[in-house]
């Protein structure tokens, strides 16, 4: 039986003000809450102070997703009434999943988009669980969004962002997520350059994030909470090179949990000694606390929502008490917490 049982064991209280609306300057900046998990013990660094943690052999993991720009403004035909659309995901050619926000937007419902420079139609074809809604274009619009959509930001943050390229990763190049792998946004070309020096390897996977990540578990019971679905992508160097550390026992070090999904879901079918195999599909793996981990080591994260999944996934990582110490310790050290908030290392 899991560890986890109850989604209120997984609760804190955290004050509003503590919310980070606007990412650190510099990214290197952030504050970093080292956490050993096997003592529990605790010790308050900087961001820049990461290659000085790990040592040589050891091997990051980093999700090179990158954010489309998914929100998009639109008008209900013909009444003309407002309709905010956020895309969560690309079903086929111009059909994706969204979230619509507006009134009367049953099926059959056209909206057109506000651009100047493209006139599109897009037409509800299918509803779906939370408001979930199949938005099928007229023609396809990916290559459009630049021009089309704006930066997804959650709804925690309600400050404007002024470069909508510190809401992506220094390294992101694999377009297909609605939400950014925020651990990755502290990066810097600078950290880089010394993780190399000290002989950490990298290897980078793909894992599209969709929006249902970040949200809070409403069931009681953990068991009784839907996990979705992301595509995931693991190529064969990658594979590899984090085999290659296993092998001559370095440590595997997930950048953010969608990361350490993304190994894990790689190591459902790994060889016996390897740690990972390539791979690409979709993942519904539901990492709690009483998960044994196959691939990861270590995990380098940021803090999360209450009652989410991602809370108990670094739990299962670390332990439910841990976290939860971690936390508390975090909160009066004035911590910047969720997407553009400060980092913890688990190791």
């Amino acid at each position: 039986m899991s560890d986890a049982q109850f989604v209120s064991d997984y609760d804190y209280a955290l004050p509003t003000s503590l919310i980070a609306q606007s990412p650190c300057e510099p990214r290197d900046a952030a504050r970093l809450l080292l956490l050993r998990r096997e003592s529990g013990a605790l010790a308050h660094m900087r961001f820049y102070d990461l290659p000085q943690l790990l040592r040589m052999g050891d091997c990051l993991a980093l999700n090179d997703s990158r954010v489309y720009p998914a929100r998009i403004r639109a008008r209900k035909l013909p009444s003309g009434g407002k309709v905010e659309i956020l895309l969560l995901r690309r079903l086929g050619e111009g059909l994706w999943r969204a979230l619509l926000r507006g009134r009367g937007l049953g099926l059959g419902a056209r909206l057109q988009l506000e651009s100047r420079e493209h006139n599109l139609i897009a037409e509800v074809v299918a509803r779906g669980e939370g408001g979930q809604r199949d938005l099928q274009f007229e023609r396809p619009i990916l290559p459009l969004l630049p021009q089309l959509g704006e930066a997804p930001l959650p709804p925690y943050i309600r400050q404007p962002l002024a470069d909508p390229e510190r809401y992506q990763t220094i390294y992101s190049r694999a377009l297909g997520s609605a939400a950014a792998p925020t651990a990755g946004l502290h990066f810097t070309t600078d950290t880089f350059t010394a993780l190399r020096a000290r002989g950490v390897r990298l290897a980078h996977c793909t894992l599209h994030i969709g929006l249902d990540t970040f949200q809070p578990m409403r069931a009681e019971r953990v068991a009784e909470h839907q996990i979705h679905s992301e595509y995931v992508e693991l190529g064969e160097e990658a594979a590899a090179t984090i085999n290659a550390a296993r092998a001559g026992g370095g440590r595997i070090i997930a950048i953010g949990t969608t990361s350490a999904r993304a190994l894990e879901s790689a190591a459902q079918s790994s060889a016996p000694g390897a740690a990972v195999a390539p791979y690409a599909g979709e993942t519904s793996l539901f990492i709690t606390p009483g998960y044994r981990w196959r691939a990861v080591d270590a995990m380098l994260t940021n803090f999360h929502l209450p009652r989410s999944t991602l809370l108990l996934m670094v739990s299962a990582l670390a332990g439910r008490d841990n976290i939860l110490r971690a936390y508390a310790a975090a909160i009066p050290a004035r911590y910047r917490f969720y997407s553009f908030g400060d980092a913890m290392l688990i190791i």
